[in-house]
């Protein structure tokens, strides 16, 4: 029993605890039993909540009590430890900021216990989430369920872990680069970044890189992606960049997709890209076009003659380095071999921080022109499959790439704010996950969600549990 409540989604957890069917209880303590039992080989969830029960008894009486429940009453969730949880420290993996407790929850985090979620503890982050592997001096590093040779990727890999193995059903990540998408790709789960804005970052550590910095939902279902991001959007009146706009109206993500215009690449304005992840692509392209949508290879000139990876490492070091370094004062010693390693880069000069943002500017406006004759662009969330750890390099096929490398089909949205998923879809030859990702118009999370929930059903990944799982 413990096991198959550990696979259902939150939204049928959420609709049998509501009907009394499902005791919060239980379903918490499945998922403790469960974080038992497999937390250990990939060092997925951090800091445990020692109050889930207590919290569960809490959401078991409001049932019993016939009181009012919100639409996360009773499911259990994760916390990327990059996000402030009050009472717990928020480490963002690092020595320097892992003692002093948070005062308050960060706005997404208060939205879930408002909807009633039972939370379970925090999850992994490489150092200020600045990272494409999940490792740090503080709490170690995790490992990829599909096989714990691999990575889990970053910076958000703790929380891809725990879903993927049961351990959670939902979480919240964050991404500046691709850090809620490369690591849903990696372990076969769902990972949206919204549109820049819908979910404020307020409590977010570090508050930097504001413009492309963005919290977001982790899930093993697309509607517990869409449930979610309707309990954490909106404005809280501290973050600038959150706007007031409507909240996101989804369909019913099991019916049919209107029909669509699709862009899709495999490789082209990005490379290079593992031949294994273009044939996943091209037959997720496939998919579509089978569904009786409008399917359309594109070139992207505005994106292949740029250096977009380029534009956002300039940005990233020349924005977010000085914030840290008032955090790291003379702490240096204490940093972990990956901040080392960025504070050791060689520094952007003004003329670069200064192209990177025209590159930005004109990544937006091309993407604004392609997006008044496509719906959807579908293309690529990672350059190869999870690769082995400490992978300085990459090897995609016969060549090998720099580590970054990871970021190259992620980073480029992050910096133009647009709405994108990485959803399951295929599998390697070695049987790791590949995850496709799906762009869509900025604010337009409905479509983008919806066509990801048809998307992975016409796929045989969606739902696969790992090995150890």
């Amino acid at each position: 029993m413990s096991d198959s409540l550990t696979s259902l989604d939150a939204v049928e957890m959420a609709r049998l605890v509501a009907k009394a069917e499902l005791s919060p209880v239980e379903l918490v303590q499945a998922h403790l039993d469960r974080i038992d039992g497999a937390n250990e080989r990939v060092n997925a969830i951090v800091v445990r909540a020692d109050d889930a029960l207590d919290r569960a008894r809490d959401a078991e009486r409001a049932v019993t009590s016939g009181e009012p429940l919100g639409p996360l009453h009773g499911v259990p969730y994760t916390i990327k430890d990059s996000i402030d949880v009050a009472g717990f420290p928020t480490t963002s993996g690092s020595l320097i900021t892992s003692r002093t407790p948070a005062k308050t929850d960060a706005p997404a985090v208060a939205r879930i216990r408002d909807a009633g979620g039972v939370l379970l503890g925090k999850t992994n982050t490489p150092e200020f989430t600045l990272w494409w592997e999940t490792d740090n001096r503080v709490f170690g590093r995790s490992n990829n369920p599909w096989n714990t040779d691999r990575t889990t990727g970053g910076s958000s890999g703790g929380e891809a872990a725990a879903i993927a193995t049961g351990m959670s059903p939902l979480g919240i990540g964050s991404d500046s680069g691709g850090s809620i998408r490369v690591p849903a790709a990696y372990c076969n789960i769902f990972g949206l970044k919204a549109t820049h804005g819908r979910v404020p970052i307020t409590g977010h550590v570090p508050y930097a890189l504001l413009q492309a910095t963005h919290i977001g939902p982790l899930a093993r279902s697309a509607r517990d992606i869409a449930l979610v991001l309707n309990v954490i959007e909106g404005p809280d009146g501290r973050d600038h960049y959150a706007p007031p706009v409507p909240a996101t109206s989804f369909p019913d993500l099991a019916a049919p997709l209107k029909p669509l215009r699709v862009g899709f690449y495999t490789d082209g304005p990005v490379t290079p890209v593992a031949k294994e992840v273009q044939a996943t692509v091209q037959a997720a392209a496939d998919a579509l076009a089978a569904m009786g949508h409008e399917v359309h290879e594109v070139d992207l000139p505005f994106l292949s003659r740029v250096d977009s990876l380029g534009a956002s490492g300039a940005i990233a070091a020349s924005e977010a380095i000085p914030d840290l370094m008032k955090m790291i004062g003379d702490r240096e010693a204490d940093l972990g071999v990956s901040m080392k390693r960025r504070l050791d880069a060689p520094k952007p000069t003004h003329e670069q921080h200064v192209q990177g943002l025209a590159v930005r500017e004109a990544l937006r406006a091309g993407f604004m022109e392609y997006f008044s004759g496509f719906d959807l662009l579908l293309c690529p969330a990672t350059a190869v499959p999870a690769p082995p750890h400490d992978s300085v390099e990459l090897a995609v096929d016969d060549q090998m790439a720099p580590g970054r490398t990871a970021l190259m089909c992620t980073a480029v949205f992050d910096i133009t704010g647009a709405p994108a998923i990485s959803l399951p879809f295929g599998w390697s030859s070695e049987g790791l996950p590949i995850g496709v990702q799906l762009v869509g118009r900025h604010f337009d999370e409905a479509t983008v969600v919806h066509a990801a929930s048809v998307l992975a059903a016409a796929g045989d990944a969606v739902g696969k549990r790992p090995p150890l799982a």
